[in-house]
């Protein structure tokens, strides 16, 4: 591996130059991702670039809910030598002052598409508990990750609308990753095809964004209900000197839509270590389904890190005014919500969640099992 660019930077971990990570894992990772709302239903964005060093791939997305339409733009290239390069075909993000502001470009394209949006953070990044999963002695992911709300700024396209994005209103949360997990082309499967068909995975991430303070909630089970990660955190706005506060264990009571496994409504209730509890209502507006082209999810042969060639770039739309169309889409959901708490702050925000497999909990007892 030669040096780069990067090599010029006090940041080495190893004796290696820096595009040669820690480990050979083919499934490296290491990426961006961001979305935006207008604190309304109006439209809901969600955008992300990863590199893959050991599969030399990088690619990018924006999936974006606009009126009755899902709009993907994705590229893919050859990752070459210089992991500074954070750029994919119309794509790129340039950190203009790590851990605060960002910016995010989309050059104009055939798919009506665009934007050149600044992510200024209002509350400090705060690093995740880390994520580790085995299956029989093999690691299938461990990462790392921080999260962040903030304000946009700057301009928007989509549906033949452009719109001046100000601080005001425009908001949402960013997340960077790396670590291990799934990626590129399927690899055999080994001894995992002795995994049980009970097999499931509950995963829910809420940074729900108030004027003055974030409620980052996250937690994973698996199909007994059993709890696998939680974090509950109440983040202040920067200025506001005040320590995060911990907020205890969340509790859910979840609704789903009738023959589906998509959210209706969420009520988390956080134990406070106070003994005062503290209430979260969501109501959902509108959903970004990730399995629709992003990456996330491989489907017809795109994928995070499965190589697609020297450089492609590609457009589709989905009319998700369709049930049907919903049906087939949803898995890994990103709801924009509008939360309530018991105390009557009223804010924004994105309800992630994935429901693979089995949860007995929620009644999923079947990994085709859907809500009556």
């Amino acid at each position: 591996m030669p040096i780069s660019p990067a090599d010029d930077y006090l940041l080495h971990q190893t004796t290696d130059p820096v595009d040669r990570v820690f480990t050979s894992d083919r499934n490296f990772y290491d990426r961006y991702y961001f979305n935006l709302h207008a604190s309304s239903d109006e439209l809901f964005m969600v955008a992300g670039l990863g590199q893959y060093p050991n599969l030399g791939v990088s690619d990018a997305f924006v999936s974006i809910s606009h009126g009755d339409t899902l709009t993907v733009v994705r590229g893919s290239r050859e990752l070459g030598s210089d992991r500074l390069d954070s750029s994919v075909g119309p794509f790129r993000i340039e950190v203009l002052e790590g851990l605060h502001k960002l910016r995010l470009v989309l050059d104009e394209n055939e798919w009506g598409v665009a934007f050149d949006l600044v992510f200024e953070g209002c509350v400090p990044a705060m690093e995740e508990p880390k994520q580790i999963q085995r299956q029989f002695s093999r690691t299938t992911m461990e990462t790392s990750r921080f999260a962040q709300v903030g304000l946009y700024s700057g301009t928007l396209t989509v549906g033949g609308e452009t719109y001046r994005v100000t601080p005001d209103r425009w908001k949402g949360v960013r997340d960077r990753s790396w670590g291990i997990r799934p990626v590129g082309e399927p690899v055999p499967p080994g001894i995992g095809v002795k995994v049980e068909r009970s097999h499931g995975f509950f995963h829910h991430w809420l940074p729900a964004q108030f004027d003055d303070f974030l409620l980052k909630i996250f937690f994973e089970e698996d199909a007994d209900g059993t709890r696998l990660i939680e974090e509950s955190l109440k983040i202040h706005r920067l200025g506001i000197d005040k320590p995060a506060e911990q907020m205890g264990t969340p509790r859910y009571d979840l609704t789903f839509r009738s023959g589906t496994r998509e959210l209706e409504k969420a009520v988390i209730t956080l134990a406070h270590p106070s003994g005062q509890d503290l209430v979260l209502t969501t109501t959902p507006l509108r959903t970004v389904y990730l399995k629709a082209g992003s990456g996330y999810l491989p489907v017809d042969g795109w994928g995070h890190g499965i190589y697609q060639g020297e450089l492609v770039v590609q457009g589709l739309q989905w009319d998700v005014s369709d049930p049907a169309v919903r049906k087939d889409l949803a898995l890994l959901n990103e709801t924009l919500c509008r939360f309530e708490l018991s105390t009557g702050e009223v804010g924004y925000g994105m309800h992630e969640n994935l429901i693979i497999g089995v949860h007995k909990p929620s009644g999923f007892d079947t990994p085709d099992a859907v809500a009556p």
